[in-house]
């Protein structure tokens, strides 16, 4: 399985409503609950009215377009990661899933994940 390394910093946090976020940003996530809005999006452009952010998050992406009847595949890459001691926020897409690593760890994530046999493209 291929992986890439998303170029740019990004920002997990909490904000108000939907309305905060720039939509026509070139990389966003939203998240809605009950409880909450998540957004995780390029650190420059998290809104002014965020509630709460986590700065400092790297992203890997699995290349191509998942099968929704594939299964354990987040569970192998954090299981990898969890055995060097990195955690992870996962994000999933209709085509395929997201994995983040604080910036401090993407280098041992990266070597981790090229020891268990996945390629980097």
């Amino acid at each position: 399985m291929d992986l890439s390394i998303l170029p740019h910093r990004l920002t997990v946090c909490k904000v108000p409503g939907v309305g905060a976020v720039d939509v026509s940003a070139s990389f966003y996530f939203i998240g809605r609950t009950d409880e909450e809005i998540s957004l995780v999006c390029r650190t420059e452009d998290v809104p002014g009215s965020a509630a709460e952010r986590e700065d400092g998050w790297r992203a890997f992406r699995i290349v191509g377009t998942l099968d929704f009847s594939l299964t354990g595949i987040l569970a192998r890459l954090s299981g990898i990661l969890a055995e060097s001691s990195i955690g992870i926020f996962a994000v999933s897409t209709f085509n395929t899933d997201y994995f983040l690593v604080k910036e401090e760890n993407l280098d041992r994530a990266k070597t981790a994940l090229e020891e268990a046999g996945y390629r980097f493209v």
